[in-house]
């Protein structure tokens, strides 16, 4: 059965190989939209790819023209700009064009750090204790906030900013890592107390009902103290060789059904209070007397194959296929309700 609906998958002006605008090449990649491209393909769906960048103008003439259906929002920053990704969400909103995942308001809640944390700590939703810093102000902290902190900017994401010298264990390694993280990064930063206990990853589906999928870890085999990563730094996610020297992997979390359920209840209500839509991932750490605090929030996640929300829905029974004609589906049900 041929499916007539038509999609627009809308990526970032820079991901678009120049030999290959259409994502059409069938060779092996790890890139995230020939995944998505190529399977919405096999799916049946009519497929066009619109890059978007800095040319708004010329982005909204392409959609006045194509007027598709659904776009499957691929869009992760607007001329580098991460924070900008909202900016997509809105202008599609205006343009009255259905489109997949998290719209303005998640995108905003959960790209900014420090909202998000007041935001959640407000619901009494556990996250770390923090400090936030301005350029231009001088870089004071409480003293009721203990060392170790975890200093990031606070405007990104996927680890960016985040390497094992952003742990920080003084107020003199504190001041030199925001002082860095502000000039490289030109953004606010924010140092937030470390805690220790397992990586977990949880992703979830929906929007009304919520399906909370497979929760997975990392697992940081033979870390020790001073030697090696105790956290998801940008080498840890993104780096192989990385991960086999200091034998760090990836895989399902083995959890008693008490407190996987205690995990899955702090998640679905992060997704719910950040307005996240479609799909997501919430990044928390658990402590050693089962403690839940929530690291992360993301809105749009990573859906390439083998990546962690794409692995989980398998593990839930979800074909790559399947996984992402939901989030068609689910996107779909949300204008037609």
């Amino acid at each position: 059965m041929t499916r007539k609906l038509k999609i627009t998958v809308l990526v970032d002006e820079a991901e678009i190989p120049a030999d290959d605008p259409d994502f059409i090449k069938t060779d092996e990649t790890t890139v995230t939209e020939y995944h998505v491209i190529r399977t919405l393909r096999q799916l049946r769906y009519n497929v066009s790819v619109v890059p978007a960048g800095e040319d708004i103008k010329s982005l909204v003439n392409i959609l006045t023209e194509n007027r598709p259906q659904l776009v499957f929002n691929l869009t992760e920053h607007i001329g580098g700009e991460r924070w900008q990704d909202k900016s997509i969400a809105a202008l599609l909103d205006v343009m009255k064009i259905p489109f997949t995942g998290t719209g303005v308001n998640g995108l905003f809640l959960t790209r900014d750090k420090q909202l998000c944390k007041r935001l959640l700590s407000s619901h009494r939703v556990h996250t770390p204790a923090f400090a936030e810093f301005s350029p231009g102000k001088p870089i004071r902290i409480s003293k009721k906030l203990p060392f170790p902190l975890v200093v990031k900017p606070n405007l990104e994401d996927s680890s960016e900013g985040i390497s094992n010298d952003s742990l920080v264990k003084n107020e003199d390694e504190l001041k030199e890592r925001v002082e860095f993280v502000m000039s490289r990064w030109n953004q606010p930063v924010i140092a937030e107390q470390f805690i220790d206990g397992r990586e977990l990853y949880v992703g979830i589906m929906g929007n009304s009902r919520l399906k909370v999928l497979p929760v997975r870890e990392c697992f940081f085999n033979h870390a020790v103290e001073g030697k090696g990563p105790y956290m998801a730094t940008y080498r840890v996610k993104y780096n192989k060789k990385y991960r086999e020297k200091w034998n760090i992997e990836f895989g399902f979390a083995d959890l008693e059904a008490s407190i996987r359920k205690k995990v899955e209840n702090a998640c679905k209500k992060t997704y719910r209070i950040l307005q996240i839509q479609d799909y997501g991932r919430i990044d928390m750490r658990l402590t050693e007397n089962n403690e839940v605090f929530i690291i992360e929030a993301n809105a749009n996640p990573d859906i390439a194959y083998g990546e962690e929300i794409a692995e989980s829905a398998h593990q839930a029974g979800l074909t790559y296929e399947k996984f992402i004609d939901r989030i068609i589906q689910l996107a779909l049900a949300r204008y037609k309700g």
